[in-house]
């Protein structure tokens, strides 16, 4: 717990859209200004905030998504460069794993389910038997390995979800990052996918970033929480610590926001 997995410093992103007139200037809009992050291996961090905060920004830069405008990314100590050709960044993409919010989406309804999990597998020339691997990671997130053969519209959200996530962890990545993967499930879905999360956690002892606006599964699965507003991190700390104690104006207005019942 005492190491770094990922640190940035300074990272900012800034989109410039194109003159609307001939003598207009350009809009130059930040999407993340001047942000510094520190995440330790095993531990689980939850970024929390409201749509356009920077979130997802943050996310797809730590993960060389996207390209920064400005600042560093250092990843297990290696310094990360998003303008590196996809074959230079294949030891990153091996450390790291992705589930994104709409699971109609994140998958391509052209392939099986076998070739959607095993894709990382071929993609990044991972050794060992990799059927045999699809069989044993599509069991681990509570699904059939005869399942391999079937294509994704022939499943529910929940299992499509639990597909993303058997894609997403099928080569034993150190790092597993959710985007909003539980707001486009109904609640009781929610609820296994959320046990389903906290299991692999304990059984695979992989560090965890959750981007999310729902607190509720921030604190259940979160050790440490950011809080973010305008491109900005706003507060920062142990979970249980920051939203029972929140230290900042937006934090406290963003807790009192959540609907409760009398």
């Amino acid at each position: 717990m005492s190491d770094l997995i990922i640190r940035a410093r300074g990272l900012t992103r800034r989109h410039t859209a194109p003159r609307r007139t001939l003598f207009g200037r350009p809009t130059v809009t930040t999407a993340l200004d001047d942000v510094d992050l520190e995440v330790r291996e095993g531990s689980s961090l939850g970024i929390i905030g409201e749509s356009g905060s920077g979130k997802t920004t943050l996310a797809r830069l730590l993960l060389a998504l996207d390209v920064p405008t400005a600042g560093t990314v250092e990843f297990g100590g290696r310094g990360v460069d998003a303008r590196a050709s996809a074959r230079s960044l294949h030891w990153l993409r091996r450390e790291s794993g992705i589930v994104f919010q709409d699971p109609y989406a994140s998958l391509d309804p052209r392939m099986s389910v076998g070739r959607i999990v095993g894709e990382p597998l071929w993609a990044l020339d991972i050794a060992g038997d990799r059927r045999a691997r699809v069989r044993e990671v599509l069991e681990q997130v509570g699904l059939e390995a005869a399942m391999a053969d079937r294509f994704p519209h022939e499943f529910s959200g929940g299992q499509r979800q639990r597909i993303a996530i058997a894609r997403a962890i099928a080569h034993r990545p150190r790092v597993l990052v959710g985007d909003e993967p539980l707001s486009a499930l109904d609640v009781t879905v929610r609820a296994q996918i959320l046990r389903l999360l906290v299991d692999l956690r304990a059984s695979t002892g992989m560090t965890l970033l959750l981007v999310s606006h729902d607190l509720g599964v921030v604190q259940h699965l979160s050790d440490q929480v950011v809080v973010m507003k305008d491109a900005r991190i706003v507060e920062r700390g142990d979970t249980r610590a920051v939203l029972q104690h929140p230290s900042s104006p937006y934090t406290r207005a963003l807790l009192a926001a959540v609907p409760t019942l009398p």
